[in-house]
């Protein structure tokens, strides 16, 4: 009853029927497209006991729900069929539509988020080293130093052929022609010729010489480019000699076309825009760090960080530093800061309990709980924060505070990232956010409504959804009886590798929900084969009905949510095959998925997240192994 409720209202809240062109879910939001947000009331909507909150990415007005989503959804399209019809129909047209300025931004952070872990590794290496030379524990001349240096520039250096091979699998381009053409770039003799000071030039057409070392927005266009001159070529060329010709004719026209055309104009639009951003950073000082702290939770929420990812990592290959990141840093700080002064201030128990823990989360660099839970609901504390991140970006921008790293964490764990001859200036700055902004959170008080503190309580705090609701968060497609009890951990667990491919860190996935563990604890995949087994012995409790994710637990108690790709729920189906249905007994190493692997990483992010939805009946889960992975080997441990 209470799903379906929920359901009327929030069909009402977003404008009714008539305001809405389609509806569907993924495996925690209601995705409308409206024709009118400004029509969705979205104070009423926050107030439902459901819904954990609502965000507006481009075309979409999303309803943030949880685990329960599908059942909301099923309440929906039954008290409204005329919904069931658009959401089959209308939203394929809806689907074409796209706002560039997100499609870039998600593309900008598709290509970089597999890069982070070598690209963090080589920053903070580089930072400890400027360090202990500062210290006088180290000299720059030993051979220790200069092996140590080669190892952090090395990535840098050389960060051309990582964006290329990253760029192509996000832009279904063979990665290793990608990376032969950035090869050919930073080839030694090509850096010769390019800087020799004498005129150079290809067939007689002029090329203008460019330094290709360290830089990130040429190659990023050369990859764009040469996804559609290989599918062009392909289209043209004899099955029989695709593997000699294609990657043959592919690199014949975009070396040369690189570096007349493409590098010139990336490198003008890169040094244009780090330029401009470096600037504001080094010269507006004081008053810069006041507007960017004070705004970077919007600049956040809004996707605009994607923007300056490029700029960030080239600023750190070139210079070995970055001013930005501090700030995001402080903004978390901020958020932290505000929820402890909900924490001091409130008087529900209730509400101090999910503060205090979000406060926590919000340190450790996963600010969406607090955020979106706290804050934001009660207005005042997100203004508080807002107010802390300025001072404190202003302190840090005055005293030329510098990120070194891309810790890829802005809470305490990343602090490594900062270590360098600005940290205590650093630390200066974060402390400023956080206690100013528990400070004017407490002078400037709130409304506090328990109910609404009991809902944060049960929506919010992560990963405290019981795995009753995790079991249903997907609508059994068969009518085989699924019991709701919670599942019941008996003992310590291991899942082992469902997928060949790369495993990776959860918090590498470019999608918030599993990327700040909301959903629990786990890990990721970058799959090389289209196939997923199970990762446990157990049962299928849940199969998605777009096949794309399904809920499996084990004899031992653990859920696993494995979800491939990210946004994948908009194929409908399309590519995925399910070999299980929910209710069936699987042993490890039994098929669950088969996809077309190729033809779903042309247009989306095929990272696989798996993760165990009943986090908080174990003591810790922790990945046991990252790196390449085959089937079966031990990935996940979930200790009681």
């Amino acid at each position: 009853m209470k799903h379906q409720v929920t359901a009327q209202q929030i069909v009402k809240s977003v404008g009714g029927v008539s305001n809405v062109n389609s509806v569907y879910h993924c495996v925690t939001r209601l995705r409308f497209e409206l024709k009118d947000d400004s029509k969705a009331d979205q104070a009423a909507l926050k107030k439902l006991d459901m819904v954990m909150g609502t965000n507006i990415s481009g075309e979409q007005f999303q309803v943030i729900i949880g685990n329960d989503v599908p059942k909301v959804y099923d309440e929906v399209v039954k008290a409204f069929p005329a919904l069931k019809q658009n959401a089959e129909g209308s939203k394929k047209e809806g689907e074409k539509k796209q706002n560039v300025i997100l499609k870039i931004f998600e593309t900008i952070a598709g290509v970089f988020a597999p890069m982070l872990p070598a690209i963090t590794a080589a920053g903070i290496l580089k930072g400890l080293l400027a360090l202990f030379v500062t210290l006088e524990w180290m000299s720059a001349g030993t051979d220790t130093y200069r092996i140590l240096s080669a190892i952090g520039d090395g990535v840098f250096y050389f960060l051309p052929i990582l964006i290329a091979f990253s760029a192509a699998r996000k832009f279904g381009s063979n990665p290793f022609i990608a990376a032969g053409v950035s090869a050919a770039l930073m080839y030694p003799d090509m850096g010769a010729l390019l800087s020799s000071g004498e005129p150079v030039s290809f067939l007689s057409i002029p090329v203008t010489a460019v330094s290709y070392a360290s830089s990130v927005i040429p190659i990023l266009l050369a990859v764009w480019l040469l996804s559609y001159v290989e599918k062009t070529v392909d289209r043209f060329v004899i099955p029989s000699l695709k593997l000699l010709l294609v990657p043959l004719i592919s690199l014949l026209i975009m070396v040369p076309v690189t570096l007349i055309a493409i590098g010139p104009l990336g490198t003008f639009i890169g040094d244009g825009l780090s330029g401009g951003i470096n600037w504001l950073l080094n010269e507006g000082g004081l008053i810069s760090g006041i507007i960017l702290g004070g705004t970077m939770a919007l600049i956040t929420m809004t996707g605009m960080h994607y923007a300056l990812v490029p700029v960030i990592i080239s600023n750190l290959a070139t210079l070995g530093f970055d001013k930005f990141l501090p700030l995001t840093y402080i903004s978390n700080m901020g958020q932290a800061g505000a929820t402890m002064g909900v924490f001091l201030r409130a008087k529900d128990k209730k509400l101090k309990s999910v503060a205090l823990s979000t406060s926590v989360t919000a340190l450790m660099g996963v600010t969406e709980p607090a955020m979106y839970g706290v804050n934001m609901k009660y207005k005042k504390p997100f203004i508080a924060a807002m107010i802390g991140s300025a001072a404190g970006g202003g302190f840090a921008l005055a005293f030329g505070v510098k990120a070194y790293a891309l810790a890829g964490n802005g809470g305490i764990p990343g602090l490594p990232g900062l270590v360098g001859q600005t940290f205590w200036y650093a630390l200066g700055g974060m402390g400023i956010a956080f206690v100013l902004s528990a400070v004017v959170t407490v002078l400037l008080g709130f409304k506090e409504e328990s109910d609404d503190a009991g809902q944060i309580s049960a929506s919010t705090a992560p990963p405290a959804a019981p795995a009753a609701r995790a079991a249903s968060a997907v609508t059994a497609p068969a009518p085989v009886e699924i019991t709701d009890e919670p599942a019941s951990a008996t003992a310590d667990d291991t899942a082992y590798a469902p997928m060949t491919g790369k495993a990776i860190p959860l918090q590498e996935v470019n999608d918030p929900t599993f990327g700040d563990e909301l959903m629990g604890k786990g890990i990721a995949f970058v799959p090389t084969v289209g196939e997923l087994v199970s990762p446990i012995s157990g049962t299928v409790m849940n199969v998605f009905k777009t096949k794309h994710a399904l809920v499996i637990r084990s004899a031992a108690g653990m859920e696993l949510l494995i979800h491939v790709g990210i946004n994948t729920v908009k194929l409908r189906g399309q590519f995925f095959e399910a070999h299980v249905q929910t209710g069936d007994a699987i042993q490890a190493g039994d098929k669950l998925l088969t996809f077309d692997l190729e033809q779903i990483a042309r247009n989306y992010d095929i990272t696989t997240a798996m993760v165990v939805t009943n986090t908080a009946d174990y003591k810790q889960v922790l990945p046991v192994k990252l790196g390449a992975v085959g089937f079966g080997e031990p990935v996940l441990k979930a200790e009681l």
